[in-house]
């Protein structure tokens, strides 16, 4: 008996190979050229409140993230907390929900 320590599912396609091409479709998602968005926030509102949400020294939000942010899908932006496309971004989680409260604005109850 064989021992293959891969991890399988359906035709032998392996775990690793779908992870990939679901993040690839997740980033072809949000990616769009030279400009990408995210729940929408433009990439001008994201770089605006980039600043905010990049460890070590996040600074508080500026007025144009706020901005950007009043006019953002923010069930959706909770709904990437987890994502490990926040990370290739370059966003802190923790820093990016504490947002809205900074900015004013009421997050979502389950955020």
């Amino acid at each position: 008996m064989e021992n293959n320590n891969n991890v399988f599912i359906g035709n032998k396609t392996p775990i690793m190979a779908v992870l990939m091409i679901m993040s690839i479709t997740l980033a072809a998602n949000i990616f769009h050229g030279d400009c990408y968005s995210l729940c929408n926030m433009s990439d001008d509102g994201l770089q605006a409140c980039k600043p905010s949400v990049t460890p070590p020294n996040p600074v508080e939000p500026t007025a144009a993230c706020c901005t950007a942010l009043s006019a953002a899908d923010l069930p959706c932006l909770c709904s990437q907390k987890g994502s490990p496309m926040l990370s290739f971004l370059g966003i802190d989680p923790d820093l990016a929900m504490a947002l809205p409260n900074k900015c004013g604005l009421t997050p979502p109850t389950n955020c």
